[in-house]
């Protein structure tokens, strides 16, 4: 199978790449690299550094005949998003629409999209939130993902391409990121290592639904092969609080830091958790790393570079 994976270079993508490769695929990576690092690209695929809204992309769809296009490039900064939204809404939906396109003319069977569970839903009205809880984004991020996903259902009725969303809650592991929210874990991390104490927002009792790495690419594994198409909730089902995210990492670090709080950050969501049931009953898919797990492996990988 030819596998087109956009975003390739970055944390989450970078580690579907490797998986597809270990199976034989055959991977074609595309990130223009402003946020991904060069050194997560497999040496195995082949890489074009290219810009999904700005470049074009012909050529790559034409001299490869790919069969799934595994979407992870996106502008991926809420906050950025409600400052810049017209160069948000550039990336995360003309650039997606750029590629829909071309899925379309060279016969792409599927598209595996990379969403938001967090973002796509806003404020929940009960918990965990399943995939039919309302969609109320409270970010031009988060309106930009639920549109791509609007677009995608466009393109499966009218032109028969099928599509997977994964509404991912908030993944950790290696190689992530001090960027966006769900880079907390690393940004804990990255400080605690360097002789800081980070701060936490608030009273740090806000929760989110924290999914290990290896869990999302084996999603991803199973979205490829499914024969439908649907939107799932990628995630463990389980809250844990900012507090207790930190007082895991400190103590997988010896408790070397201080508990530090600052301000709380204004319209912050309280409590963030999502229903796997969807993806367990169709995808066959359930998350095996729990946090405690998940935050000792993470921390393997940051110690190699501090």
């Amino acid at each position: 199978m030819n596998i087109l994976i956009t975003g390739g270079a970055g944390f989450i993508a970078s580690h579907i790449a490797d998986a597809n490769i270990r199976r034989r695929n055959k991977v074609f990576i595309l990130d223009n690299l402003s946020s991904g690092d060069k050194g997560n690209i497999n040496p195995r695929a082949k890489f074009y550094k290219k810009d999904i809204y700005k470049d074009n992309l012909e050529k790559i769809f034409r001299d490869n005949k790919i069969d799934v296009i595994n979407h992870h490039a996106a502008q991926i900064d809420l906050r950025k998003s409600q400052t810049e939204p017209i160069f948000d809404a550039r990336i995360n939906i003309e650039g997606s629409l750029n590629l829909l396109k071309l899925a379309v003319k060279y016969k792409v069977r599927k598209v595996v999209f990379a969403s938001s569970g967090g973002a796509v839903y806003g404020e929940q009205e009960y918990f965990p939130a399943d995939e039919k809880h309302k969609t109320e984004p409270l970010s031009p991020y988060g309106i930009s993902k639920l549109t791509v996903e609007k677009y995608l259902e466009f393109f499966r009725s009218y032109y028969g391409i099928k599509y997977v969303c994964l509404r991912y809650s908030n993944v950790f592991g290696p190689r992530q990121s001090m960027k966006g929210e769900a880079g907390v874990v690393s940004v804990f991390y990255k400080k605690i290592l360097a002789g800081k104490n980070p701060v936490i927002n608030g009273d740090g009792n806000q929760t989110r639904d924290y999914v290990f790495v290896d869990d999302v690419v084996k999603a991803n594994l199973l979205a490829q092969s499914y024969r439908g198409s649907g939107i799932f909730n990628i995630c463990t089902g389980r809250e844990t609080s900012v507090n207790q995210l930190f007082r895991l990492i400190n103590k997988n670090l010896n408790n070397r830091a201080e508990e530090v709080h600052g301000s709380g950050i204004y319209g912050e969501q309280v409590r963030s958790v999502l229903s796997n049931k969807l993806a367990g009953k169709k995808l066959l898919w359930k998350p095996e790393t729990g946090i405690k797990a998940g935050i000792i492996k993470t921390g393997d990988w940051f110690k190699k570079y501090f």
